[in-house]
């Protein structure tokens, strides 16, 4: 008598993998990129015409006498930084991140060795001596400090191939990047209530003045900051969540 036959059943269909929107779709799920170029080319267009020949007498800062690095060393900051403040926007690019990894990884460099680097170091050799006393010299002092360990950081990441504490480091240099535009938000705001007499045009005490600009500087940056960590959180959180296609959706059902 002849051994029945068994049969094996096919195995079962493997997922598909996860589908991803293709670039030119990605790219336009990123409206605030084009703003954000708009913004820093904006900033930048009338941020710079007082330092462009050179002129003590033009700077918004008043250059001090007795100190002869200032004026040189703040232009040689303004300088560094509009290249940081720029080719930030391209680093926080998904799109250029993914399609185009070269150009990429060369404005990340542009970032950091035309931009962060000589621009941090720049700005702690007049940061301590700001006109606005200790408040504002503290704040900029521990800008320039973290925006250059954020940037040393976020480089070193790279070089050791740990592309998670990369990205992370570098939304944290970005957020200090642009805390200059920010201060241009804040600075009217903390005068309004620390010092609104300093904003209708009436004489306000120096002290009460120097204080809320100072205020401005510490809120630039500091709420920058939490704003990139809370987005760090999120965009941790959203990236360990399973990705559900079609055919895990068809499992799920059948369960």
């Amino acid at each position: 008598m002849a051994a029945p036959t068994t049969t094996t059943p096919p195995p079962p269909p493997s997922s598909p993998p996860p589908s991803h929107p293709s670039p030119s779709r990605t790219f336009w799920r990123r409206p605030w990129v084009l703003p954000l170029g708009l913004l820093a080319v904006l900033f930048l267009v009338t941020a710079l015409p007082p330092y462009v020949d050179l002129d003590p007498a033009r700077s918004r800062v008043p250059p001090q006498p007795e100190l002869p690095h200032f004026y040189p060393m703040l232009v040689a900051h303004i300088a560094f930084g509009s290249v940081a403040l720029l080719t930030s926007v391209l680093q926080v690019w998904p799109w250029l991140r993914r399609t185009h990894p070269r150009v990429h990884r060369w404005s990340g460099r542009l970032y950091l060795f035309a931009g962060v680097l000589p621009g941090a170091l720049a700005v702690l050799t007049v940061a301590p001596f700001g006109e606005m006393g200790p408040v504002q010299q503290a704040g900029n002092t521990a800008l320039g400090v973290l925006w250059l360990v954020t940037g040393v950081l976020g480089y070193r990441a790279a070089r050791r191939r740990r592309y998670a504490q990369h990205r992370a480091w570098m939304v944290r240099s970005v957020a200090l990047t642009w805390s200059i535009v920010a201060n241009r938000v804040w600075s009217p705001i903390c005068l309004a209530v620390y010092a609104p007499g300093a904003l209708s045009g009436a004489d306000g005490a120096p002290t009460v003045i120097a204080q809320a600009l100072g205020v401005s500087v510490w809120a630039s940056w500091v709420l920058n900051l939490i704003v990139a960590e809370w987005w760090l959180a999120g965009s941790t959180r959203w990236t360990a969540r399973p990705v559900r296609t079609e055919h895990t959706r068809d499992l799920e059902r059948r369960r």
